[in-house]
């Protein structure tokens, strides 16, 4: 079926695979309610697999949901108890609740993966609109489905979902829109008790680190920090359950661990580097190009920047990604060939020393002089 499928797809366009689906309805009612429906989705999760998103939309998901309702579905996204009564009208046992959640999910992936096929910018305002309706989709179909235990693979595919979205529409200015839904996300992760083991302890770190950018983005660098600190003690709580619960020591869920907690470290060090020199003026300020003159043969730590980045990252790979991180800030030029600001000095004396930082790892001494640390991510 799938092969011939593709064929009509690629050769004869769609008017050849809708003859072939109007051949295979005529036989629905001699076929298995059961079976039928289960066929139904996986051929619509092929032909998403091949990006025949329009296709599968359709002649499968929108096909399988037809039975449920005769609306538009985007007009009940937004009532809990409808939809639950809609598409789940003998509960969350019965055979079908788990190819409907299924068909709901799927759905939404190829109505966002065809507005992207016809508007990949985002630039016209309904291509954004159908976007946020999708995310709205996404969490309501999650909500409906986290208290299901059993049901916790379609919470990760849903946060997976809309990380994906939400990235996109940060990188067009959407990211206080976005917020919302990465929070959500990362709160449902805490929420199902499969999804805390350490296993998706990753997923869930990029999830917090999201957050934390969309605060950043949004000028909030106080609640990106505060947030970016709540996920280091969620990793602490679970590193320690870890503990107390394994008596042997695994070297690959040290590394998750680490590169968790360098994660957050690094949303923590983004604000953390810049505040205080804001608080510290003084009335007399020496030239920084002679500081850092004077300083250049000294061993490290030579600024206060690096002396932060000693103190909160044990090696070089993770001390770079925080400058890089520290460095990229949308609403901070740091490359404008301008004087800075006068209340900014500060700003521009932190930013000169973490390009001195990068500069020194980039050229091999940051290496050489931390020779007995080690280097992770």
């Amino acid at each position: 079926m799938m092969c011939v499928l593709f064929y009509l797809t690629q050769f004869e366009g769609y008017s050849g695979a809708n003859t072939l689906f109007n051949i295979w309805i005529k036989y629905k009612t001699r076929l298995p309610e059961w079976y039928y429906n289960e066929k139904l989705l996986k051929v619509g999760d092929s032909l998403a697999q091949i990006k025949e998103y329009k296709l599968a939309l359709l002649q499968c998901y929108g096909r399988y949901l037809q039975q449920f309702i005769s609306v538009n579905l985007d007009d009940i996204t937004d009532d809990v108890h409808q939809f639950k009564s809609t598409f789940f009208p003998h509960g969350f046992r019965d055979r079908k609740a788990a190819l409907t959640f299924h068909a709901l999910q799927e759905r939404n992936v190829c109505i966002y993966q065809m507005v992207c096929s016809s508007d990949r910018n985002l630039q016209n305002q309904e291509s954004l609109k159908t976007c946020f309706n999708v995310l709205s989709s996404i969490r309501l179909v999650m909500q409906v489905a986290l208290p299901q235990e059993n049901l916790c693979w379609l919470i990760y595919n849903g946060t997976v979902q809309i990380y994906t979205i939400c990235r996109h529409l940060m990188m067009i200015g959407q990211s206080a829109k976005v917020l919302e839904y990465l929070v959500w996300a990362s709160v449902c992760m805490e929420s199902s008790i499969p999804l805390l083991s350490v296993h998706y302890l990753t997923w869930r770190t990029t999830l917090y680190t999201a957050v934390s950018q969309c605060y950043f983005d949004c000028q909030d660098g106080i609640n990106g920090e505060i947030f970016a600190r709540r996920g280091l003690i969620k990793i602490d709580e679970l590193k320690k359950l870890e503990v107390t619960s394994s008596s042997l020591a695994n070297s690959e869920t040290s590394k998750i661990f680490r590169e968790a907690t360098v994660k957050m470290s690094v949303m923590i060090f983004k604000r953390a580097v810049y505040e205080p020199r804001r608080k510290q003026k003084t009335d007399f300020r020496p030239k920084l190009r002679v500081t850092l003159k004077q300083t250049h043969k000294l061993s490290r730590p030579r600024t206060t920047t690096e002396q932060l980045l000693t103190e909160m990252f044990d090696g070089v790979a993770a001390q770079f990604l925080a400058i890089l991180e520290a460095l990229s800030d949308s609403s901070r030029g740091v490359c404008h060939p301008v004087p800075p600001l006068p209340d900014e000095t500060e700003i521009h004396e932190v930013i000169t020393e973490l390009f001195f930082a990068g500069l020194e790892i980039l050229s091999g001494n940051g290496i050489r002089k931390l020779k007995g640390c080690k280097v992770f991510w």
